[in-house]
């Protein structure tokens, strides 16, 4: 299934600027940044768990927010890019 994660992390302090560094990093490893707090990945529901208990224990969740989207596995048809960033299909190959 296709999730979309979002997230604001207060960003004030050091521990702060870890924690975004840290949850970024995190969403790197199981998809694709589309813009800058805003990732795409196509996990199966034990990934999309394993990857929410990891945020979560990373945020502060009285100053930082994170929302899962999840668009399901049919999710070519609620997805319209516009704009100069280049889209991509996340069950295509990514080619470097």
């Amino acid at each position: 299934m296709l999730v979309l994660i979002t997230y604001d992390v207060n960003t004030e302090d050091a521990a702060g600027k870890k924690r975004l560094r840290q949850i970024a990093k995190q969403c790197v490893n199981y998809g694709q940044r589309v813009q800058c707090s805003v990732f795409e990945c196509l996990l199966d529901p034990a990934q999309c768990k394993l990857l929410q208990a990891k945020l979560l224990a990373i945020m502060d969740q009285k100053k930082d927010s994170l929302r899962f989207y999840y668009l399901g596995k049919h999710y070519e048809n609620r997805i319209e890019h516009f704009g100069c960033k280049v889209s991509y299909q996340p069950e295509e190959p990514l080619i470097l």
